[in-house]
């Protein structure tokens, strides 16, 4: 018979997040050895390749110890917490939470992640300082009980973040954010004195008197630097460019910026980008697509989850609106602010940065002109959009300043040929030239 006092101190083990993901580094701990949890209660916020995640408490109890410190990188069913589920009890060895669940798959948030065929697991990498204990459960645990805490400066999970990746140590800054906050801009301070900023991109200076800065590469940038890598050399990629007139397109911004329907909603020239690439899509639906290599088939989609690459402290990601074709222009307006202000905040759940059918890149918000961006990986197209600047251009027979910009579409050449292509781009162009295409 089993002795109830053996699986009185349970182990919570990391959990993939539900998107098949191995491992995730240890961004904040939300308790504290001695505190009382709930079932359910946020402890522990974990950065994975893509986003940031509260992982809830499957217990109730008290905390007896943090098994991994914050900035570690641990394995998914690694033990991170012990939890007291009996307070008052005699002393008892930890019981570990299994990790396989049934039919051989590994536990996740929700329900079971893909089946395992081997036991075989990669060494674990342990923090510093932390060392390999050995308990009663059938594998090693990974990490010693970090029984103490040092206080914590108050300051954001992204701001946490953006610290641990320039090196700075929160502690030793002075908070100029209200009620003692650290900021985004202090530690960049901190980081780089004489750095300046431009559309708020860090411009990096070393001035330690080092000759190089190594920046660790994982997490979001680990899963672009492989996703561009498989794209570029998987995908034959294609670029058109044209400049086009988007005059028309800035009044209408303009008008939309000032009417009461739109009262609350930041309104930008994206806006009508997204919408004539929507409407492209309609006219040649071939660029919505993506390439079946098993079956060695073109699936053509017939809705459009239209992805936005943002520029984060993570690094890019690719956030997408889904059934954007569906949205009317306030609605798509309203998605579009949530999903920038949502990967600002490295707040983007996994599934808003799955599925996406077509994307825009907007190098204009940095002053470029244009590029030839690479495909995200799975998709057809990529609309790359340049900056918006007065120029000298013939309209009605005389040369006069209009608005104009630069766009370029890459295409995967297996799917999209030249003409299609073409079509494509002709009408996002025609669209931004003249908006009222849109509406038929």
């Amino acid at each position: 018979m089993t002795d109830p006092n053996q699986s009185r101190i349970k182990q919570f083990r990391l959990p993939d997040a539900g998107e098949g993901l191995t491992e995730a580094d240890i961004v904040q701990w939300k308790v504290a050895v001695g505190d009382t949890v709930k079932v359910n209660e946020p402890i522990v916020e974990i950065e994975t390749a893509k986003s940031l995640v509260e992982l809830p408490c499957p217990f109730a109890g008290v905390v007896t110890a943090l098994l991994v410190s914050e900035g570690a990188t641990v394995e998914v069913g690694t033990p991170i917490i012990a939890v007291d589920t009996a307070p008052g009890g005699a002393a008892t060895v930890p019981a570990t939470e299994p990790v396989a669940a049934a039919n051989g798959r590994t536990a996740v948030l929700v329900g079971y992640g893909p089946r395992t065929t081997s036991a075989a697991r990669r060494p674990r990498r342990a923090a510093a300082g932390i060392q390999q204990p050995v308990t009663v459960v059938q594998e090693p645990v990974a990490a010693e009980p970090v029984t103490g805490q040092p206080a914590h400066a108050l300051a954001k999970p992204p701001v946490r973040l953006l610290a641990r990746q320039l090196g700075v140590d929160l502690a030793t800054l002075a908070p100029s954010g209200p009620g003692g906050v650290v900021t985004r801009e202090d530690v960049e301070q901190a980081a780089h004195p004489t750095a300046g900023t431009a559309s708020g991109v860090v411009t990096q200076r070393v001035t330690t008197g080092e000759r190089e800065t190594r920046i660790p590469v994982k997490g979001v940038r680990k899963l672009t630097a492989d996703a561009m890598v498989t794209s570029a050399f998987t995908a034959p990629h294609v670029t058109e460019w044209v400049q086009v007139d988007v005059s028309r397109t800035m009044k209408l911004v303009g008008r939309l910026r000032a009417d009461p329907a739109f009262e609350g909603v930041r309104v930008s020239p994206l806006l009508v980008v997204a919408k004539a690439l929507l409407a492209a899509v309609q006219r040649c639906p071939g660029v919505n697509a993506t390439w079946d290599e098993a079956a060695r088939e073109i699936v053509v989609k017939h809705y459009v989850n239209l992805g936005i690459a943002a520029a984060t402290p993570r690094g890019l990601v690719v956030p997408n609106i889904k059934d954007a074709d569906r949205l009317g222009l306030r609605d798509l307006a309203v998605a579009l602010n949530t999903l920038a202000a949502t990967a600002r905040e490295g707040r983007t759940p996994p599934a808003d940065l799955a599925g996406g059918t077509v994307t825009i890149t907007n190098v204009g918000v940095f002053g470029v002109d244009a590029g030839t961006p690479i495909l995200n990986p799975g998709e057809a197209a990529i609309l790359a959009v340049g900056r918006i600047h007065r120029m000298p251009w013939v309209h009605k027979g005389k040369v006069k300043p209009r608005w104009v910009t630069t766009l370029a579409l890459s295409f995967d050449h297996r799917m999209v040929d030249g003409d299609l292509g073409s079509r494509a781009l002709a009408e996002v162009a025609a669209v931004l030239e003249d908006p009222v295409r849109a509406l038929y």
